[in-house]
Formats: C-alpha cells, structure tokens, sequence
C-alpha cells in the first residue's frame, strides 16, 4: 500500500475496529487521536508547526475534526514522496469530499464495517438461535470486552448524535433526530417512502432526505436499489432502506432481549437486514464492487436479492421462517419464468439450521450465509 499510495483514508461507523487494526498494521508509525482537545486545538492552531513533528508519516485518527489539515498534507506528500499518512474517521461524504479536493490522485481510501458473521464464526463464537444473532450484533466491543447490547447501544447512540451528527448536519432538535432513527428502524427493509417518515416524524420530506444522507455518511444505513432490465412487469424504482447492524436496529425499537425478537412481528424484515448487509460487508471486505439488487413486479412478486457475479445473475429469498415450505419458492420461480433464470442460480435464505437441496431449490441456512453466490 505504501508503495502506491502516500496516503491511506480508513473510514467506517464508529466502534468497527478501525483504531485497532491501525494500530496493530502501522505500530511504527506515531498515533494521534485528533478527538482529544488538545492534540486537535495544537493540530488547528498551529497546522505547518503540527505536521513538522511527523517527518515519516503518522496516523491521525478521527481526522473529520480537523478538515484543514488536507490542504498542508497536499504540500507534504507532494514534496516528500517517502512518508506515509494514514487517515481514519467515521464519516464518509464529509470526509470524502474534503479529501477529493486536497488529495485526489494520493489517496487509497478502503472501508472497514463491523463483523461479518463469517468473521465471527472464525473467532469460535457461536449463536444457539438466530435471534440472538440479530439481538447482538456485529461490533467489535460487544464480543471482545462481553458487552450486553443494553449497555452498548444506548451508550453509541449517545456518542454519535453528540459527535458525528453534530459535525455532519446543523440539528436543532436531537430528541427529534433519534426519534426519526427508530422510526427508520422500523422500516428496515422496506421501500423508502420520505413522505410517509417525514409525516410520522413531524418534518418535511425534505429534511427527511437529508437526515437519511447523514444517516448513510455515518455508516448507520444504506439503500439497496432496484433491478433494472427490459421486464415489463417492474414497478417501482424506489429504494429499500437497510442498516449496516441489525443489534443497532434491536435497540431503536426497544428490543431488550433476543427473545423480543422472536415475537417482533416485523422479524422476516430484520433477518432480511441481516442477510443484505452481510452481503455488504462481504463484498467491501473482498475488494469488489457490490452488484446487488432488489426486483419488485407489479403483480406483488418480489425477488429480495440480486446478486451479480460476472455474467451472470443470482437471484434470493429470504424467508426467516425455521422450516421449509415449498410456498418459500414460488417469488423464484415466477422470477425463473419471467427472466429466463436457470434454477440453480436461485435459492432461498431462511431461518432453520440446516442447509440442503430440494425438489424446489436450494436452501441455505443462516448460519452458512457468507453473503456471496457460492
């Protein structure tokens, strides 16, 4: 990396481990963490006199504080082709932005997600039901100091409006703001309708709009969008809303325990979050674009994910039921019908323990879902 780039810019939500592995692949470069007062007032007072004491590089950590410094980091590794800085921060536009206009051409810029489940699993920890899956979910912290989801989110939540939101956006009403999250929660993986969550919120779609981009720039949500072909049979080219943690989604809607989630009556909708944001993170954590989709008929038939490998097209269901009912492929096959997909290219996700071939198609339990075609 080093030798392609003089610059490497890690973003990710807060809590994803990006200080961590920093810390553990660059341990010979200085860190600072420009969230403490006084490292970030020396940084912004005195910016050529900061830079001075790092003649190799460094990592500077949380770098969104101090936007000012990519102009004078521009000078440095155009001058000085042997040092190496790392940037990291938890959000994206902002930085991005910045970033694009100081340092394009210099700058390798990766994404580091929480946990995939197949990272999890590695780390021999198991699950005994999927609600506990989807109770917890994937940070780091949870795992490695034995959180219990109530004692963390309330707590990241906390820090991230305070911080990230504060820096992204000029929110009056913060209250509001975490109300409007719970009410995205609640709609996690469904269509995207600004008007209605502007209504139920109390603002304008407008303002609806833009809470969602500051959402999506603070690595909480992301949108998946629609299948585009010559299918006469399409009928929306609106979005579906997902978050990149289901254990963040448990907690807005006041889920307290894993067996809440059992008896949530919008659960086939939280797995379905989970079965598309591992997808996400498996393809940011390979390296590669995601080419993913949802597809939506007018007849109410609807293929929950698209995925694009080469050529050619996967096509997936998820049911988050734990045993298998033929009726769990019927969306496939009229799919199958309608595009020409071959059968084995189509499968269903579900809920039960067990992955195995029948008569209809292939089934894939969730603890084998990795996110990929194979």
């Amino acid at each position: 990396m080093r030798e392609k780039y003089p610059v490497l810019f890690l973003t990710g939500p807060r809590q994803s481990g990006k200080t961590t592995l920093l810390k553990s692949l660059f341990s010979d470069l200085p860190y600072f963490l420009l969230e403490e007062p006084d490292t970030r007032q020396f940084a912004l007072r005195d910016p050529r006199g900061f830079l001075s004491n790092l003649p190799n590089g460094a990592v500077l950590d949380e770098v969104q504080r101090t936007p000012e410094l990519f102009s004078y980091l521009q000078g440095i590794v155009d001058s000085k082709p042997e040092v190496f800085f790392v940037l990291s921060g938890s959000q994206n536009f902002l930085l991005s932005g910045q970033i694009s206009q100081s340092l394009a051409g210099r700058t390798s810029v990766q994404k580091l997600l929480p946990l995939s489940f197949s990272e999890i699993k590695a780390a021999n920890l198991s699950f005994g039901t999927l609600e506990e899956l989807l109770y917890r979910g994937t940070f780091p912290r949870l795992y490695d100091r034995n959180i219990a989801p109530p004692d963390f989110f309330p707590a990241y939540l906390e820090t991230y409006v305070q911080r990230d939101v504060r820096l992204l956006k000029n929110i009056p009403d913060l209250d509001l703001y975490i109300r409007f999250m719970g009410l995205c929660a609640g709609r996690c993986g469904q269509l995207l309708n600004y008007q209605s969550l502007a209504s139920d919120t109390g603002i304008s779609p407008n303002t609806a709009k833009s809470w969602i981009s500051v959402l999506q720039a603070s690595y909480v949500v992301f949108l998946l969008q629609p299948y585009y072909s010559n299918f006469n049979k399409r009928i929306t080219k609106t979005s579906k809303l997902y978050f990149y943690d289901t254990g963040m989604v448990c907690s807005l809607l006041g889920l307290n325990r894993a067996g809440d989630v059992l008896n949530y009556h919008n659960k086939g909708s939280l797995f379905e979050n989970f079965v598309i944001s591992e997808t996400l993170k498996d393809h940011f954590n390979r390296g590669i674009p995601m080419n993913a989709w949802f597809w939506q008929s007018q007849a109410g038939k609807e293929i929950d994910l698209l995925l694009q490998a080469g050529s050619e097209l996967f096509a997936f269901e998820v049911k988050a039921g734990k045993t298998f009912q033929p009726a769990y492929f019927q969306n496939l096959q009229y799919w199958q019908n309608l595009s020409g997909a071959k059968p084995e290219h189509c499968a269903v996700v579900y809920g039960g323990d067990t992955s195995y071939d029948t008569s209809f198609g292939k089934l894939i339990s969730w603890r084998d879902w990795e996110g990929k075609t194979s």
